[in-house]
């Protein structure tokens, strides 16, 4: 592993970089925040991608492209005068201090949980912090990783089931009030019941301590290798799916398991 001397050279090379950049090259100048948006949540997806896979080599890549948008926001508001790296620096290392008192103050906390149960309280102390609990969470997340954030936050705010296990009364209340809403063919309240019942399966998984998005990314790519193996089987039989029948398809996605 490299030094600390090493590590700070190697930002402040990438800072230098960027700076040449910024002012030699005709597509880095032009770039402004809103150009950027994009490829910073593209880049994003592809970093947790990464790690999913759990590929250290692509994971070191992909965080490469995240820093080196990080970097390239600071640059442009470096450039109207706004602010620089030493400033996002300097307020990030202010608010890890503050939301940390029980390493740099004179609180205590001896487990995970008792952090947690103190962060949303500290983040309504902040200066300019959230005003409420759920100010938090920002309003693009997608919409699984959104809910799983909220009950989250609520958790952290005292709001939580007193015993996990009663979680499943509420699924399976869920789950009836939408068949209920499907016999009635009313596609309004189909969709707010199944939103309703979605809600409660996150909440379930969160208290199990299962990353719901993680989850449904694992059951994504299985029912996409194991579709990709059926229509390689049927090319091999010189058909496609659209021939098949689906008890043969159902053979093929058998032998895929």
């Amino acid at each position: 592993m490299n030094t600390r001397e090493a590590k700070l050279q190697a930002f402040g090379r990438l800072l230098d970089i960027m700076d040449e950049l910024r002012v030699k090259c005709p597509w880095d100048r032009k770039q402004t925040n809103e150009s950027l948006r994009t490829n910073t949540i593209e880049e994003t997806y592809e970093l947790c991608e990464a790690i999913i896979r759990n590929d250290s080599s692509e994971i070191k890549k992909e965080l490469g492209d995240v820093l080196l948008h990080v970097v390239f926001y600071a640059k442009i508001a470096e450039d109207q005068e706004q602010f620089d790296m030493a400033d996002i620096c300097n307020a990030l290392c202010d608010k890890l201090i503050f939301r940390h008192p029980h390493v740099f103050g004179s609180e205590e906390a001896e487990t995970a949980g008792q952090v947690m149960q103190n962060w949303e309280q500290i983040k309504l102390k902040e200066k300019d912090g959230n005003r409420t609990v759920l100010a938090g969470v920002p309003a693009s997340l997608p919409s699984v990783v959104k809910a799983h954030r909220i009950q989250d936050k609520a958790r952290n705010a005292g709001f939580d089931w007193d015993q996990k296990e009663d979680v499943w009364d509420k699924v399976q209340e869920e789950f009836i009030e939408l068949k209920t809403e499907i016999a009635s063919l009313n596609p309004d309240q189909m969709e707010n019941e199944f939103g309703d019942l979605f809600f409660s399966l996150i909440n379930a998984a969160r208290l199990y301590k299962i990353n719901p998005d993680n989850a449904l990314e694992r059951t994504n790519q299985k029912f996409i290798h194991r579709f990709n193996y059926m229509e390689q089987k049927a090319k091999e039989q010189g058909r496609s799916l659209k021939d098949m029948t689906l008890s043969e398809m159902e053979t093929l996605w058998q032998k895929a398991k």
